[in-house]
């Protein structure tokens, strides 16, 4: 039965394709589609009925935002990002990939990194990209990537540049291994300005880590956590999750995470998405959100139940879930009421003070002095005893769907395309070419 049509991309040749949603005789949700000359292909999009995939909807206020600067519309989505004028979205957070160099070689890697010849932005580069940033409606906020960030030696300067250009947020996303290896580099970081830690930490078994990252990574990961927490700077544990690797562990590292509250802010889920380099085949069966949703009940004995969660808020509500807990004195935690707000906003100005508030686990206004008043003293209380779990089911050939992409608000900025939707950026064929990514 058909439910709905969208367009999306051929995974041989990325052409546009109209596509439709359909229930299949199983009850799930699929995507279908028919290139001309590279023939039909079926995609799981909703592991579940045709009520739970319609009410994961409900409520969803889909305005319009149009992006700051928006460039005309030519060759129509996604060909024209950057962004483009019938985009929905003005962003909020940023990535900017500072180096394609890294200091593993994970079979998984939506950036393929270390496969290019090695490349660094120079500092003028970064500059000239913050200031692009703000003239497309910024200051979003900026999540240091690559590659492997950390292979440079100067985040304090490209943090203190973006810092004088009017960016107040710096998310580094980083495997770990610099700041287990290297004495004082926590230290360093937070003294530079990082925010937040996001760190790659898809388990508690090294043989998950051998699957995925090609190496024994489950003492790095720990010792990168412990040297965070010994300086105070905040840390993100992020999953990715792939079917019959490591989609068991989802509750292990849910409860682990926790054990390490408030320090460890929450987990940002991202079950895998097939493009760039990976050497894992698409199953047949993916996990969408209430497969994940499910597993997360079952694995954390209800603790954290399906019910507590919702879809994104700027976003399409597909593309996302999101649930916020409230850590209490006895060790066990309650779910904070779900709020479409709960996730990024339709304003990037709005969304970027929740994110900053949430995983800096720094309340607004307050800085942590001691002569903050009573109110301040409760606000922060309040935020650091706050522990969050979200996720993001980024969109590959195989199951993009260009209304969901039009609501994109993650961005990769590009020095020749400007702004680009992270799902559009880092889009492949079958044999790994790209549309942007170069």
């Amino acid at each position: 039965m058909e439910i709905g049509k969208t367009m999306s991309v051929c995974p041989v040749c990325l052409a546009k394709i109209p596509a439709k949603k359909v229930v299949g005789d199983d009850g799930n949700i699929y995507m279908e589609k028919r290139c001309w000359e590279h023939g039909s292909f079926r995609t799981l999009i909703w592991e579940g009925d045709l009520e739970s995939y319609i009410a994961w909807a409900a409520g969803d206020a889909n305005g319009i935002v149009t992006p700051v600067r928006a460039q005309p519309v030519e060759k129509g989505c996604p060909y024209d990002c950057g962004l483009c004028q019938s985009h929905e979205r003005d962003g909020c957070c940023v990535l900017l990939e500072l180096t394609n160099r890294c200091n593993l070689k994970c079979p998984v890697c939506f950036a393929s990194a270390g496969d290019q010849k090695p490349h660094d932005l120079s500092l003028e580069e970064i500059g000239r990209q913050y200031d692009l940033l703000m003239e497309r409606g910024g200051p979003f906020n900026i999540q240091l990537s690559g590659g492997e960030p950390t292979m440079r030696s100067d985040l304090d300067q490209i943090i203190a540049l973006g810092k004088e250009k009017g960016f107040s947020f710096f998310q580094l996303n980083t495997n770990g291994v610099r700041l287990a290896k290297e004495a004082g580099y926590a230290q360093h970081l937070k003294d530079a300005g990082v925010s937040v830690a996001f760190l790659q930490f898809d388990g508690l078994d090294d043989e998950i880590y051998r699957t995925l990252r090609g190496a024994d990574l489950l003492a790095t990961k720990l010792k990168a956590i412990d040297n965070c927490k010994t300086v105070g700077l905040p840390v993100v544990l992020v999953p990715t999750v792939a079917p019959g690797v490591n989609d068991h562990a989802l509750g292990e590292i849910l409860k682990f995470a926790l054990s390490r509250a408030p320090h460890v802010r929450g987990v940002h889920i991202q079950p895998i998405s097939y493009f760039g380099r990976c050497g894992l085949e698409a199953p047949e069966i993916r996990l969408t959100i209430p497969a994940v949703l499910r597993r997360i009940e079952a694995q954390t004995e209800g603790m954290m139940k399906v019910t507590d969660f919702g879809g994104g808020g700027a976003e399409s509500p597909y593309c996302s879930f999101h649930a916020s807990y409230r850590r209490k004195q006895d060790g066990t935690i309650k779910a904070l009421p779900r709020r479409r707000s709960q996730g990024c906003c339709v304003k990037s100005s709005e969304a970027r003070d929740f994110v900053s508030q949430q995983w800096s686990g720094k309340a607004a206004g307050c800085d942590g002095d001691e002569s903050t008043s009573s109110l301040d003293a409760f606000l922060q209380q309040t935020v650091e005893n706050t522990f969050t779990v979200s996720g993001m089911v980024f969109q590959d050939a195989y199951n993009l769907d260009l209304d969901r992409l039009r609501r994109c608000y993650i961005c990769e900025v590009d020095s020749g395309y400007g702004m680009v939707p992270f799902c559009a950026y880092n889009l492949t064929d079958i044999h790994g070419r790209a549309l942007y990514r170069k």
